[in-house]
């Protein structure tokens, strides 16, 4: 189901900011259906190569953020990770300003291609498991925030406005014009189990705060924690 409704946005405020949250998508049941029919990003229908939105490098928030990803990744098993030779003087960075991933073989260099043996998807996401880790924890911000997307906007009064969307064609700017599709802009993601204030939970909370949430929950007539997966 997607529960569309054009400028329908829930506000919590939290001190100096208003968080602001699309009702519409956190009432759907979008889910992220990567190799499971996802087109990918590119300018063709690409659902056999299981690239996702990882077709091009991650883009890093700060140097702080940077430096955690890197740090990280010198710890993933070479089991759990394809392309691990492919880092150099640039480590996992497309060059010096440490400001994206590298890109091999046309996909992010965390990217573990389909029959690789330590698993597809994202290293990344692989060694958090495997740690018993939260991915969210390793991966950067633009992975797992993904679909939503955090706008900020500092008003006269002095309150920063952060409104919490899904993701939309728009927003990949000149790439977004040529692309196959976007998983938000159509029927096909929206075939999950519940709603993604409850799938994307822990996503949210990350974004704004587990206090935010909790009252987001509240605000929209949820129960104040998401039903546990039996």
């Amino acid at each position: 189901m997607n529960d569309d409704r054009p400028g329908e946005f829930i506000e919590v405020p939290d001190g100096d900011t208003l968080w602001r949250f699309e009702a519409g998508f956190l009432r759907s049941n979008w889910t992220c259906i990567w190799g499971r029919g996802c087109q990918g990003i590119l300018d063709h229908p690409a659902e056999a190569l299981q690239q996702g939105c990882c077709s091009v490098g991650a883009e890093l928030t700060d140097l702080e953020e940077a430096m955690t990803v890197s740090a990280l990744a010198a710890t993933i098993p070479r089991s759990l990770w394809q392309h691990a030779d492919h880092t150099d003087h640039d480590d996992v960075f497309s060059d010096s300003s440490r400001t994206n991933t590298k890109v091999v073989d046309g996909a992010c260099i965390f990217l573990n291609r389909p029959g690789f043996a330590g698993g597809a998807g994202c290293a990344l996401h692989l060694a958090a498991d495997a740690a018993g880790e939260s991915p969210i924890d390793w991966k950067p911000s633009v992975c797992w925030q993904l679909p939503m997307r955090v706008d900020w906007a500092m008003q006269p009064d002095g309150i920063e406005h952060a409104t919490v969307r899904r993701w939309s064609r728009a927003d990949w700017g000149d790439e977004g014009e040529t692309m196959a599709w976007c998983c938000t802009e159509g029927p096909e993601a929206y075939v999950g189990e519940h709603p993604v204030i409850d799938s994307l939970g822990e996503e949210l909370a990350g974004i704004a705060g587990q206090h935010v949430y909790v009252r987001l929950r509240r605000e929209m007539g949820f129960s104040e924690a998401p039903p546990r997966e039996t």
